[in-house]
């Protein structure tokens, strides 16, 4: 992976560079930091929960096993961090309110786990319909991020859209699991 920056409209020749190769391996590892303490945090909910009342829940026909998330999330929190990473590293005046755009979707995608599995036990079905809610603020937030990173860093952009892809089709399991529990 090239650490210079990619050129762009809206900046002018050179302006990234002030950045130096030991502040952009910093920021790659706090940003892969902040990926990873997220999925940690989220996987608190998952684990006392998945092997609990998720056993017995009324699933989507397309809801892929369970063994399947835990890849497909490390793949998408890498590519998520990476992403923010070659945006800030450009240093662009755009750059900060897409990275205050990256954080908000960042909160949002906490909030789902804990919401859909760790509030079912408590307030059952609408812990579902809350959680539904909280995914599809999370569709738009991560939209949001995609059209302010793309016009920053082009690979930016494309390394969010499998994650946009994938929270759209757990948004389908979420429903189906609203409706059907």
């Amino acid at each position: 992976m090239e650490l210079l920056p990619e050129k762009s409209a809206h900046q002018p020749e050179g302006a990234g560079l002030k950045r130096g190769l030991g502040a952009q391996v910093v920021a790659l590892v706090l940003f892969l930091a902040a990926s990873a303490l997220v999925a940690w945090l989220g996987a608190f909910a998952t684990v006392a929960n998945v092997n609990g009342w998720y056993v017995d829940a009324d699933k989507a026909p397309w809801s892929p096993p369970n063994w399947l998330f835990g890849p497909v999330w490390t793949a998408l929190y890498t590519a998520m961090a990476v992403a923010a990473w070659l945006v800030w590293r450009r240093g662009s005046p755009e750059s900060r309110p897409a990275l205050v755009a990256y954080g908000i979707q960042l909160v949002l995608n906490l909030l789902w786990t804990p919401t859909f599995f760790g509030l079912y036990p408590l307030i059952g079905t609408a812990a579902l319909w809350l959680a539904f809610v909280v995914i599809l603020a999370l569709i738009a937030a991560v939209t949001v991020t995609v059209v302010r990173f793309g016009p920053i860093s082009r690979l930016a952009g494309l390394l969010l859209l499998p994650y946009i892809t994938w929270i759209v089709f757990a948004s389908s399991l979420n429903l189906w699991a609203a409706l059907n529990n």
